[in-house]
């Protein structure tokens, strides 16, 4: 929640240093603000899931696919987001 608090300060000092000016951010700063907070919400993802995994996989060790397949999913959320940060540059 923190880096949500700092975020949002962060730009609104650039929004209120820019004035009227249209581009008061610029692309490069939006791509990283973007893959930033995709990265946090897949962390915030994860942390549940994995300890939920190594719980399942402690019980069953039949459970390992299920648990590399579900920690796996929140990750291709910061590789979609890495892709498009490269796209945009």
């Amino acid at each position: 929640m923190m880096e949500l608090q700092l975020t949002a300060a962060f730009l609104n000092a650039m929004v209120l240093q820019a004035g009227e000016s249209a581009a008061a951010i610029p692309p490069a700063t939006g791509a990283a603000i973007g893959f930033g907070l995709a990265a946090i919400g897949a962390g915030y993802a994860e942390r549940s899931i994995g300890s939920a995994a190594v719980g399942a996989i402690a019980e069953d060790r039949g459970m390992l696919g299920y648990g590399v397949l579900l920690t796996v999913i929140p990750e291709t959320i910061v590789i979609f987001g890495l892709v498009v940060v490269f796209l945009l540059q």
